[in-house]
């Protein structure tokens, strides 16, 4: 069975589909689960960088060793507000809850919780984790290193990751206020997605080896990321590489290996959480009334000529959600690995043929 163009998938089908290969991976079924329905999640918010194409990635890891199936981190030091975790290389989005949801805990006790993370794998999108401690009344912050892709301003060789950093806060209002991003003009996983397309990238996101712009992702991949905003997202990306990798006593700068390198060496990537209980500061109600008063005032802003909407720090990602009605857009290539690797781990593809509904006219497998 070959697949083309790009699929309505069922969220509910396709997570559980997610889930059962993760589970003949040897993750627990209740970690499965969790993992399958972050990615899902981040496809359904339009993140496809940080969704389900990771599954092959992850998969293959798993089976070679270099990730563990372990639900959990273990615990290096507990310091009333501050915890050092080890992760043994377990799955990101499993470790990033433990560690938040601690961070959280510790938050409501001593006013700020901090919990760094060693050994640590990719953990999907920063934002899902920061958005966890703003549901709790915490302004939340997530970040993560990654292995060097970008050049320091006028260099010529990759120095320190495009490192993401998530910041939520609590508000009023159905859509969250959320800033996440990736430190380099663009995330390697757009890049990844256009070159799986064979679509060309804008040539401000990635230069080859010799410092030369180009627009073939594949070109970028071999070469480098350019930093958001030149000096000024390099010196984020720097400062976040220290503080997850010295507070964690875990890796840092080319310690950290490539994600898609060899799958039986460990990514060893460091982590960071932070809690803050806005409790102990001022009242709850009233930061949470002022925070969404500030969102409005974004959206009802002066526009300039021909732009439709303002919008407000993670409120894209929010509205791609709602108008999703429950279904997930991904590439044909996506669903044919995924569909390869049901048939590798004999785990039944019957979930991806709820696709979108029938009156759609639409035709999404084209049988091999």
């Amino acid at each position: 069975m070959t697949v083309s163009g790009v699929q309505s998938v069922s969220a509910e089908k396709l997570t559980g589909f997610v889930a059962a290969l993760f589970a003949a991976a040897g993750v627990p079924d209740e970690a499965a689960t969790s993992v399958a329905g972050g990615l899902v999640e981040a496809d359904l918010s339009g993140l496809h960088s940080h969704g389900v194409m990771l599954v092959e990635m992850y998969i293959d890891r798993l089976l070679r060793g270099s990730v563990s199936a372990s639900p959990s981190a273990a615990v290096v030091s507990d310091n009333a507000g501050a915890i050092v975790l080890d992760a043994g290389h377990a799955l990101g989005q499993l470790t990033g809850h433990q560690a938040m949801a601690m961070a959280i805990a510790r938050a409501r006790q001593h006013a700020s919780g901090i919990v760094a993370v060693r050994h640590g794998f990719h953990f999907g999108a920063a934002g899902q984790y920061a958005v966890l401690a703003a549901e709790a009344g915490c302004i939340g912050v997530a970040m993560c290193n990654t292995r060097p892709l970008m050049p320091a301003p006028g260099g010529a060789e990759r120095l320190v990751g495009n490192n993401p950093l998530a910041i939520a806060v609590p508000s009023d209002g159905a859509i969250p206020i959320v800033l996440d991003m990736a430190t380099s003009e663009a995330a390697m996983g757009k890049i990844r997605l256009a070159a799986n397309s064979g679509e060309a990238i804008p040539a401000n996101w990635a230069v080859q080896n010799d410092g030369t712009p180009t627009t073939d992702p594949r070109q970028a991949i071999a070469g480098m990321l350019l930093p958001a905003a030149g000096p000024k997202g390099f010196g984020l990306a720097f400062m976040i590489d220290l503080m997850c990798g010295l507070l964690s006593g875990g890796a840092s700068g080319d310690a950290v290996t490539p994600l898609y390198g060899d799958p039986g060496v460990p990514y060893d990537c460091s982590h960071l959480f932070i809690a803050i209980d806005v409790s102990h500061f001022c009242e709850v109600s009233r930061f949470r009334a002022a925070a969404a008063a500030a969102a409005e005032r974004l959206r009802s802003g002066k526009r300039a000529s021909g732009v439709a909407a303002l919008f407000a720090p993670g409120e894209p990602e929010w509205r791609r959600r709602q108008s999703a009605n429950g279904l997930v857009e991904l590439d044909g290539a996506v669903l044919a690995t995924l569909l390869k690797l049901a048939a590798t781990l004999k785990v039944s593809a019957a979930p991806l043929h709820a696709l979108a509904p029938a009156d759609r006219g639409e035709n999404h497998y084209a049988q091999a």
